[in-house]
Parts: C-alpha cells; sequence; structure tokens
C-alpha cells in the first residue's frame, strides 16, 4: 500500500475511467457521424427523386414516378397514389409492390372508405403502427395481401388537394417514424410543383390540338370536301381529343324539329348513325334550349328517353349545342361507357369552343354552297329562257313553214309523208325542250321537301296508329342520291309495311332503318310482334310490295325476326349519276 492507502488494484482502475469515458465518446461521436451520413444520404436520396419526378412532363409517367420514389425514401414494401376525382372519390390509382396477379384478384381499386375515406376527409400526414387498430378501419377485401404499420400523407397543387400518398409495412422496423413523414411530405410539396407542371404541359398540348383540329375543320369545308366526311372526322376528333368512348353529331331533319345523327365515332357508332332522335332525348333539349347538359350516368338518367343512350349503354357524358342559343346547327354528344371517367370542365370548354367553331365553319361553307347554287339556277333561268325565247321559236317556225308546204306536195305523197314526219319530229322535240325547261325550273323546288324529311313525317303519321313512336335511322345521300320514284315507291312500302304491323302485328316496337349507298336503296323494318300468320292465304298487300320492288328490279323479303315479330328488307338498285 502506498503513501496515500491506494494499492495496485485502486490504481488500475483510476487509469481505466478516463479510457472508458472516451471510448463512449468515440462511440457517441461515431454515431453522430453514421447519423449525419445517413441523413446526408437520405437528402441526396430525397433530391434525386424531386429531380427523377420534374424531369417528364407527361402526366402519367409523373405520377408513376412519384409513387416508386416515396416507397424508396421512406423503404415501404408497398405505396399507392390515389388521384382524387371532383366528386371527392379516388378514380385513380397507381400502385408499387403489387404484381398484377394480385390486382386482378383483388377485383377494384379502393374507392376512399375506411384509412383511405379519412385521409381524403382530413388532408393530413397520417402515421399509424397498426391499421386493423384504428377505429376507421374497414379491413381488406378478398385476396388483399396483409398490411401492418402506414404512412399517409396529401398531394397538393395550388392548395387544392389532387391526391394521397399511401405507403405500408416499413421495412427493417416496426413502423414508420417521424423522419419518413418528414421526407414523405417534402415528396409531396414536390410532386404537387411536377404534377402542375405537367398539367399545365399537358393542357398547352391539348389547346394546341384542339386548334389545329378546328383549323383543319374549317380549311376542309371551306375547299369544298362533303359536309358529311367533314361531319364524320369531326367527331373522330373530338372522341380523340376528349378521350371519349363515343362522340356522336346530330343535326335537324327539315323544319320538323326532329334530330338526325348524322355523324358517330366510337363504341357501336354503326348502331346509332342515322338514328332519329325523338323530342325526349337529351340532344334534342339541347338543340332547343342552346344550353350543355352534362350527367354522370346518361342512360340511367330521367332527363333521357331514346336517343344512342337506348342503344348503347353509356355512363358519364355532356351535350353541347354547336352554335349560338338563338341558332343552334346541331348537338355534338361526349360520352363514356359505365365506370368511365367523368370529363373535367377543361375539357367541356374545348369542346365548347370547337362545336362554336364548328357552326361557324359550316355557316360559311353553306353561304359559299348557296352562292355556288344561286350561280347554278342564274344558269338554268337562263338556259331555259334561251331555249324558249329562241330554240323553240325557229323551230316552231320551221315546222310551220314545212307544213305549209304540204299542200303543195298533193300530187307526191312520197315527198309529201316525209314532210309530215319531219314536221312531227319537231312537234315532239317542241314537246320535249318545253319538259326540260320545266324540270330546270322545278328541280331545287322538289328539294325543299326532301326524302329525310317526308320519312320523319311518315314516322309521325305512323305513331297515330301504332300507339307508340318507331325507331328511325336514316344513312347515305337519301335527299340527293335518291331518285323520285325510287322515294315514291320507298315511302309507300313503308306506309303499306307500318300499316300492317299495326293492324296485325301487335307489335310494342318497331324498328326501321333506311339506307341510301352509291348502289342500292335498302329499307327494313323490324318488329317484336306476333309474326305472319301462315294460315292466311291472301296478302294482297304483300304483292303490292313485291311488285314495287321487281318495277324497280329490286327485291322483297319477308322473314321472322327472333326472337318474335316480322322483319321486312326492301332493296331497289340506285344509278348515281357520277
Amino acid at each position: 500500500m502506498d503513501e496515500c492507502g491506494q494499492g495496485p488494484r485502486d490504481a488500475g482502475t483510476a487509469r481505466a475511467l478516463p479510457q472508458l469515458r472516451l471510448d463512449e465518446l468515440l462511440e457517441g461521436l461515431q454515431q453522430q457521424v453514421a447519423q449525419v451520413r445517413s441523413a446526408r444520404d437520405r437528402v441526396h436520396t430525397l433530391l434525386d427523386a424531386v429531380l427523377a419526378i420534374g424531369s417528364d412532363l407527361e402526366l402519367e409517367v409523373v405520377l408513376q414516378r412519384i409513387v416508386e420514389s416515396a416507397v424508396s425514401l421512406v423503404d415501404a414494401k408497398y405505396g399507392a397514389l390515389g388521384v382524387l376525382g371532383e366528386d371527392g372519390t379516388i378514380k385513380q390509382f397507381l400502385t408499387v409492390g403489387i404484381d398484377e396477379e394480385t390486382i386482378a384478384r383483388i377485383g377494384h381499386y379502393p374507392r376512399g372508405e375506411g384509412i383511405l375515406g379519412l385521409l381524403i376527409r382530413h388532408p393530413e400526414p397520417l402515421r399509424l403502427a397498426d391499421l386493423a387498430q384504428h377505429p376507421s378501419s374497414s379491413g381488406f377485401p378478398a385476396g388483399h395481401p396483409p398490411m401492418t404499420s402506414f404512412l399517409g400523407a396529401p398531394v397538393r397543387v395550388r392548395e387544392q388537394v389532387f391526391g394521397n400518398l399511401y405507403l405500408t409495412d416499413k421495412q427493417g422496423a416496426a413502423e414508420f417514424d417521424a423522419d419518413d413523414e418528414a421526407v414523405l411530405r417534402t415528396l409531396a410539396a414536390a410532386a404537387g410543383v411536377a404534377i402542375d407542371n405537367a398539367r399545365l404541359y399537358d393542357d398547352a398540348r391539348r389547346r394546341q390540338r384542339w386548334l389545329a383540329a378546328s383549323n383543319e375543320l374549317t380549311r376542309s369545308l371551306l375547299s369544298g370536301t362533303e359536309p358529311a366526311t367533314v361531319l364524320e372526322s369531326c367527331t373522330a376528333t373530338v372522341r380523340e381529343m376528349a378521350a371519349a368512348d363515343l362522340v356522336t353529331l346530330a343535326v335537324p331533319v327539315g323544319d320538323s324539329g326532329e334530330l338526325v345523327v348524322e355523324a358517330a365515332s366510337g363504341t357501336r357508332a354503326e348502331d346509332v348513325r342515322g338514328l332519329v332522335l325523338g323530342p325526349a332525348a337529351v340532344a334534342t333539349k339541347v338543340f332547343a334550349s342552346g344550353e350543355t347538359i352534362t350527367s354522370d350516368a346518361v342512360s340511367a338518367d330521367p332527363r333521357a328517353a331514346g336517343g344512342s343512350a337506348a342503344i348503347v349503354e353509356l355512363g358519364p357524358a355532356f351535350f353541347v349545342p354547336l352554335g349560338t342559343r338563338d341558332h343552334v346547327r346541331g348537338v355534338l354528344q361526349v360520352a363514356n361507357v359505365p365506370g368511365g371517367s367523368p370529363f373535367p370542365d377543361a375539357v367541356i370548354d374545348m369542346v365548347i369552343g370547337y362545336g362554336n367553331q364548328a357552326a361557324l365553319a359550316l355557316e360559311v361553307a353553306e353561304h359559299r354552297q348557296d352562292a355556288e347554287r344561286m350561280l347554278v339556277l342564274n344558269d338554268r333561268d337562263r338556259i331555259a329562257r334561251d331555249l324558249h325565247d329562241l330554240v323553240i321559236q325557229r323551230l316552231f317556225a320551221g315546222a310551220l313553214t314545212l307544213q305549209s308546204t304540204l299542200g303543195r306536195l298533193s300530187d307526191r305523197p312520197q315527198l309529201g309523208e316525209r314532210v309530215q314526219r319531219v314536221v312531227d319530229d319537231l312537234d315532239d322535240t317542241i314537246k320535249v325542250i318545253r319538259s326540260t325547261i320545266y324540270s330546270l325550273r322545278q328541280q331545287e323546288r322538289s328539294r325543299s321537301e326532301g326524302l329525310r324529311a317526308r320519312l320523319v313525317t311518315a314516322m309521325e303519321r305512323a305513331s297515330e296508329t301504332l300507339g307508340f313512336a318507331p325507331a328511325l335511322r336514316m344513312t347515305g345521300l337519301l335527299d340527293t342520291n335518291v331518285p323520285a320514284d325510287h322515294a315514291e315507291h320507298l315511302l309507300a312500302v313503308l306506309g303499306e309495311t307500318l300499316s300492317n304491323t299495326a293492324r296485325h302485328a301487335q307489335a310494342t316496337a318497331v324498328d326501321v332503318s333506311v339506307e341510301a349507298t352509291d348502289t342500292a336503296l335498302r329499307l327494313k323494318v323490324a318488329d317484336n310482334g306476333r309474326g305472319v300468320d301462315p294460315t292466311v292465304s291472301r296478302r294482297s298487300g304483300l304483292a303490292n310490295l313485291h311488285k314495287r320492288a321487281e318495277e324497280l328490279g329490286g327485291t322483297f323479303i319477308l322473314r321472322p325476326n327472333e326472337p318474335s315479330g316480322t322483319v321486312v328488307e326492301w332493296t331497289a338498285p340506285l344509278r348515281v349519276a357520277t
């Protein structure tokens, strides 16, 4: 023992204590350095993620990168971004960590219930150790993978909630911590800026396409392209730009106030093209009011009855008048199938602008056609006047001169007979020229009541005897390519067929379709009645229909309809002048 009373063991312990404190300080310093390095690495990763999501302007690509970056930053096993619709429900759901097979097994993406709905109603960051223990939890659907820890944060674009980020199952830890929440909030803020830029770019690009489409529409109409062709192109353009499933364009028929679907593009377009819309159809109401109408499910909308929504099952849709409220030239219907996304206001506004441009171009083109028609009419009047004042007078004078010489040829009967034949030929020629003059002056007048308008009138008369309004489809150039005699036969066949249906068929629905192609005129009438009684042998009405077809070199077919009723098909060949 030394003078201070310390033994060798105590002296060694005293020297070891400073060494232990130094080791503890060094270990703490190393932990702090490791934390600083980890924070630095996480900041670098966050910066890389911000650069990644901001390096592209395609909205879909940006959204997917946001989810992938969020999963990577907080070491989550699963991640998702739920994009909210205007009604506050999830309209788009992008996932990371779940394969396609699992998605198919789940059946559908969440609509915004349970914890996801809580974050929608209260858009603030939410961190949970166990999803199932929260009072708002509604469980998982069958086939959904099990999930425990949860971290969610809203994504705002210009103070408006665009959607929510959802992360589950922290890897390497029991739950997400405060640092994970801070990183996710930072990423969500950067994501809002990237989404805003992508949406602005998308809007600018869409506007550019709309402008190019409007210019092309105007150029086509003013260059003399057939309006029917231009209208088909118009509906196809609107469908592509609006990302719609079906677009139709209905125009008025004559002065009846009825509309007919002149052009259609998209799902089952052939089924609705040429369909005549009754007064209860939404498009007819838009045509009368000049106001845009929107619907979340047009086929189930109580405001709609008949129209294309009765033929094709449709979901979200809107109807836009072409032209001003005082002068509507037609109605555009833009629709998606049931379950499809509703159309944002930006798309509706652009379609309205495009419709106004189309109406203006149609009006200019019609004024041009009217001017050309006036030139033709003036030429016809001049030709008719010249024929009457010059040709007929000269032929008449020549015939009188020849006739006066017949008395001097009494002794030469053969020569007199030849002169008489010439006089008769001149008389026939005068009659032909007069008939031509009459037809020149009457041709345009006869077009004022076209075949389409006469068909609509015939259907209105038939609805009184049938007790319901039959469906009518009209396709092709019925007013211009169908000769007058064909039109008369067609109307007579239609009237006889509908009359027979009203008297004998006891039908509750009748579909009438009239089509004019380059080579044939076709009429098809199908009902759901009791069919033709095979015991009835006297069918004079059917014989008349056969005879009318044979007179024009056509065919007449009567066959059963499935599952009940009768189908009448009447066809006549057309020889359209080129």
